[in-house]
């Protein structure tokens, strides 16, 4: 009964200290998928954050190409009056 219960004991040691293992492994791997996946995340973070950069760069330049052809319709208008004035 000696050797059975030797056996019993050895194989619950033995289960033990092998799942703790597949434990620890496990951890190890899940964290440093997770560090990947952090490093993945701030590169996207980066690239969202300067789109919204030239998303307002962008938006700055259009508004000045506005006042620039509203300026550019006021030379015209004032021009198509000097010309009115000269032909008569």
């Amino acid at each position: 009964m000696e050797t059975e219960v030797i056996v019993s004991l050895i194989t619950v040691i033995g289960s033990a200290l092998f799942t703790f293992a597949g434990v620890v492994v496990n951890s190890k791997l899940t964290t440093y998928r997770i560090e990947q996946l952090e490093k993945k995340q701030e590169k996207n973070n980066e690239v969202i954050e300067r789109i919204y950069k030239l998303e307002e760069t962008v938006a700055l330049h259009e508004e000045k190409i506005k006042v620039a052809n509203h300026r550019i319709n006021d030379i015209e208008n004032v021009m198509e009056r000097i010309d009115r004035k000269n032909e008569n």
